[in-house]
């Protein structure tokens, strides 16, 4: 249970920082594409809209002392014991990057370079990725390698925006990467800690003590190898329901953006219409 519950608390972090970002950067870079310049965060004004942000400040301490809880009254095997401890100190780091996001944003901003937030962040995924699905095999260790590819993406991203902070490309990719972290982290939840949303012919995810590894069992071969091909089928259909998603919130901010403009623009365009039906009906009125 806890590990659902970490799982859907993945999801309800990530999900709407990805969005937000990919929202941001969007109207940032339709702004004017050559200006276009990635951030560390998006604020905006006034200061509570920033309040996802500060969400995470008050959330992922919690959520670490939680994983220290467990760690310390977990009476398992050694190897998931110290997963906990390891998460802890995760989320911990995690806790740690927002905190400079945020010095930076209220204090000097040249106090903290802001390529150092995007290396520290893409350290971070990468340490991440190291520990995600440690001791889990089988069926479980193909859903986590999923996941720890996502985790790359997103650890590459961050490095790469360190050093060219204007590719809009690579932020796309970091945001996109976030939101589809969020819905993969949930649907691993759901499909390998639940009875409910269990692969057909597989139990959820168990821990054998003997060897202290994880894995889902399965009644037979086959029922496993149905299940690897149905993950792999519905991580694909994830990556189309977020780029249809990216798409769709980029179209709705290109058609908002240019419906303002019509509005600048058009009183100005029926008044130079008028001005030319004026000189077209009294010529002799033309200035030479």
């Amino acid at each position: 249970m806890a590990s659902l519950v970490t799982h859907f608390a993945t999801f309800l972090f990530l999900c709407p920082m990805g969005i937000r970002r990919l929202v941001s950067s969007f109207s940032l870079y339709l702004k004017n594409p050559c200006l276009y310049r990635s951030k560390t965060w998006y604020f905006s004004e006034p200061k509570w809209k920033n309040f996802d942000c500060y969400t995470l400040l008050i959330a992922l301490p919690i959520a670490s002392f939680s994983d220290l809880f467990i760690f310390l009254s977990f009476s398992g095997h050694p190897t998931h014991r110290f997963a906990f401890l390891q998460q802890s100190a995760l989320v911990s780091l995690f806790w740690v990057l927002v905190i400079l996001i945020i010095c930076r944003e209220n204090f000097d901003p040249f106090s903290i370079p802001e390529n150092f937030i995007f290396i520290f962040a893409g350290i971070l995924f990468l340490i991440e990725y190291m520990l995600m699905g440690e001791g889990i095999t089988g069926l479980g260790g193909v859903v986590y390698d999923l996941l720890g590819g996502l985790t790359l993406v997103c650890a590459a991203c961050c490095l790469y925006l360190s050093i060219r902070p204007a590719v809009f490309f690579s932020e796309f990719l970091l945001s996109s990467g976030l939101v589809f972290k969020g819905t993969w982290a949930l649907q691993t939840g759901l499909s390998l800690y639940t009875d409910t949303f269990a692969l057909k012919g597989c139990d959820k995810i168990a821990l054998s003590p003997a060897q202290g590894k994880t894995d889902v069992k399965c009644d037979l071969d086959e029922d496993r190898l149905r299940g690897i091909a149905l993950m792999n089928l519905l991580f694909i259909g994830h990556a189309i329901v977020v780029l249809i998603v990216s798409l769709v919130l980029f179209g709705l901010l290109c058609h908002h953006r240019n419906l303002r403009s019509v509005e600048a623009s058009g009183p100005l365009l029926a008044q130079l219409e008028s001005d030319s039906m004026l000189m077209q009906a009294f010529p002799e009125f033309e200035i030479e």
